[in-house]
This record gives structure tokens, C-alpha cells and sequence, in this order.
């Protein structure tokens, strides 16, 4: 293998041993400490961009490298048809490359439109191709956020802060629809593409609902409890999604099931791997 491509790929690969790294120190950072996941935010966003850098210039290497020589056939042009799927589908091929494929094959393409778009290609040689392909629909593009995400995100803005959301967002590996990490700024913009209302302080209360620490608050007890309450199905509570905070009705803590078990003291009980780990104020 050429020694400019080995170096390139090296360096790739610690350049993304150097993001994995930065994004464990961000998720078991403290979220109340601001500083330090600002810093810890930047340096993994840092990384990240070194790593897409590293792999833009490795497809580029790999691309000005000439082709091997096949048997009987051209070395590096589209002197046969079995070259151009070599050439297209080569993993160095960047965007660049394969508009200079087309370039050289095709001869014009003409578009007529519809509900669909109907596409002629006339190639070089005397063929035609027709395709047709479904229109965007009015206001979509290519950035779309999984439907899931933003379902995701209308039920968690019922609860918690914008901030709040964005380190959720994060530990749960949650990423936009451009592949970065959320930030407070981002959900924000979410939100408002999306016709999503912010979260109002009080607006939890008003609905009669705590998240764990407001419960065990309430109940004069440990957040531990309150986990055993849940897990034993005396105390009914719901997740947004797995690893989100639960969220419990006020009235239900009251249920004489629930003030006696807390009355007669709950068996100790390890972490419950679903429930989140954010202290939220």
C-alpha cells in the first residue's frame, strides 16, 4: 500500500480514538457544571471536524492514486462499460469525481414535470435511459430529522428546559439531522421549525406531575425508594423513551399502598439501568 495513504489512514484512525474518548469525558461529565461540559462540548465538536477532515483528505488520496490495470482493458479511463461500476462505486470516489463520470458518459438529460419528474438521459454512444422520481414535497430537503426525534423531542419539552433537553439529547446518543451533537441554541431552532412550545416553568405542577426527586422530596424518602416503588409496580410512572427521567403523577403518591410501603421502609435497591442520571432544578 502506498505510504501517503497508510500515514493518511493511521491518522484517521487516532483521530477518531481522540473523538470517542472526547464524547465519554462529555457524557460522564456533570451536567450542573457548565464550564466544564461547554469545554468538554467544544473539544468533542473539535474532534469530530478533525476526523471528517482526516477522511476528506484520505477519499482524495485515495481517488488521485491510478487505478490498477485490469486484464485486456484501459488503466484508469471509461474505455469499457466494466470500467464505469469500478470507477463509480470505487470507496474513494468523492462527489467531485463522480460529476466528472457523468460529465464524460452523458450527453444531456432533459426533464419534464409533473406530480413526478421524468427523466430522458441521452448518452454519449447513441442510448437513452428514461427514469422517473418522485418530487420533493413544498418546504422538505435533504436535512430532515427522523420522525422519531421529533417525537422524541414534543415530549420532552412538556417537561424540562431547552438546556436540559440538549444534554438528554446527547447521553442518549441522539444526533440532528446534519450528524452534530445538540446544543441549547439547536433545540431551540427545533422547536420553533417545528411549532414546538418551550417548556414553561410551573407547567409540570400544573399538570400534578413530579420527575424522582420532587417524588422522593414529597415522600420524605431516597431516590432509591422511589426507584423500588416504581420497579415493584406500586408506584405508576412513564418514560418519555428509555434512559429519560420518570415522570410520576402527584396524586399517586399518595396512594396508601405507596405511603405504607414507604412507612414499612423499602429493601435497598441497585440503580435502575433506565432511568437517567440528570439532576434537573
Amino acid at each position: 500500500m502506498n505510504e501517503l495513504l497508510r500515514q493518511k489512514e493511521l491518522a484517521l484512525e487516532q483521530a477518531r480514538y481522540e473523538a470517542t474518548r472526547a464524547h465519554r469525558q462529555y457524557v460522564a461529565a456533570d451536567p450542573d457544571n457548565r464550564l466544564v461540559t461547554r469545554n468538554l462540548e467544544r473539544r468533542w465538536n473539535e474532534q469530530l471536524e478533525e476526523v471528517a477532515r482526516l477522511e476528506d483528505e484520505l477519499n482524495a488520496a485515495r481517488v488521485s492514486q491510478p487505478p490498477a490495470p485490469t486484464e485486456g482493458g484501459p488503466r484508469g479511463d471509461l474505455g469499457t462499460g466494466t470500467e464505469l461500476p469500478r470507477l463509480w462505486n470505487h470507496p474513494g470516489a468523492t462527489v467531485a469525481t463522480r460529476k466528472r463520470i457523468l460529465r464524460a458518459v452523458l450527453e444531456e438529460i432533459i426533464v419534464t414535470a409533473d406530480s413526478n419528474l421524468h427523466l430522458k438521459l441521452h448518452w454519449k454512444g447513441g442510448d437513452h435511459t428514461a427514469i422517473e422520481v418522485a418530487r420533493n414535497r413544498s418546504g422538505s430537503n435533504r436535512w430532515k430529522t427522523s420522525a422519531a426525534t421529533e417525537q422524541l423531542i414534543c415530549g420532552l419539552a412538556r417537561h424540562f428546559s431547552d438546556r436540559t433537553i440538549s444534554f438528554m439529547l446527547n447521553r442518549l446518543g441522539v444526533r440532528t439531522a446534519k450528524g452534530q451533537t445538540w446544543n441549547q441554541h439547536r433545540v431551540v431552532s427545533f422547536r420553533n421549525n417545528h411549532n414546538i412550545a418551550i417548556y414553561r416553568e410551573g407547567e409540570r405542577a400544573e399538570r400534578g406531575e413530579v420527575i424522582l426527586q420532587e417524588a422522593a422530596n414529597h415522600l420524605s424518602a431516597s431516590k432509591m425508594t422511589v426507584i423500588r416503588l416504581i420497579k415493584d409496580g406500586l408506584l405508576p410512572a412513564k418514560q418519555i423513551c428509555r434512559n429519560t427521567p420518570y415522570v410520576i403523577r402527584e396524586a399517586d403518591l399518595d396512594l396508601p399502598m405507596v405511603q405504607r410501603a414507604v412507612k414499612d421502609g423499602c429493601r435497598p435497591v441497585s440503580v435502575d439501568q433506565r432511568q437517567g442520571t440528570l439532576e434537573f432544578r
